[in-house]
């Protein structure tokens, strides 16, 4: 397969992301922060993110062949459009759930309600779960071996370094209704963790 396909599928799935995701960062940023845990381990997480984000996109646009390149087949790319687009739908439903209940760091902001509908009926952090998603989708298009699994392994450390803290901060924050939604729900697969 002709690795155009994967730079249109990593360029689309990239701006589909940011589109999604833009407003709501616009609309939270106009709310003042009251709580915040963006300690040390917090920002080196999120520049971690921030390269894992942007590496693909070098890919996209920096000539090549790229040391790790290897052959588009077929079936990994039609998998990892089919993630891209299952974690892009995720990720835009769980964002219109939390409405400007969302930060990108462990930030709570004036008025943050805790959100228990939508999405969050079912599991406790479908946003991880969209970027989850939406990162093995992109390891399994971009037929690179460092750019393509690059945003999985970012989300990966997030997913592992960040749920506890993030949890126990709303644990500090809502006491009892924190309680009682977690006894019913589970953190990223429904019925399952």
């Amino acid at each position: 397969m002709d690795p155009l396909w994967a730079k249109a599928a990593v360029l689309t799935a990239s701006v589909v992301l940011v589109a999604i995701r833009a407003p709501h960062g616009h609309r939270s940023r106009g709310i003042r922060i009251v709580r915040s845990r963006k300690g040390g381990r917090e920002k080196a997480l999120l520049t971690l993110a921030w390269i894992s984000f942007f590496l693909p996109l070098a890919w996209v646009f920096v000539p090549g062949p790229w040391p790790g390149d290897y052959l588009l087949r077929p079936l990994p790319f039609g998998a990892g459009v089919a993630l891209y687009a299952a974690g892009l739908r995720l990720f835009h439903l769980s964002h219109a759930d939390l409405g400007t209940n969302w930060s990108i760091s462990l930030d709570l902001r004036e008025g943050h309600r805790l959100v228990t509908g939508g999405l969050y009926h079912r599991v406790r952090h479908p946003m991880y779960l969209a970027l989850l998603l939406h990162a093995a989708g992109q390891a399994l298009a971009l037929p690179n071996a460092a750019a393509g699994p690059s945003y999985l392994v970012a989300m990966a450390a997030i997913v592992a370094l960040r749920l506890r803290p993030e949890e126990r901060m709303l644990r500090e924050a809502f006491g009892r209704d924190w309680e009682e939604y977690a006894a019913r729900t589970k953190r990223l697969l429904p019925g399952i963790w």
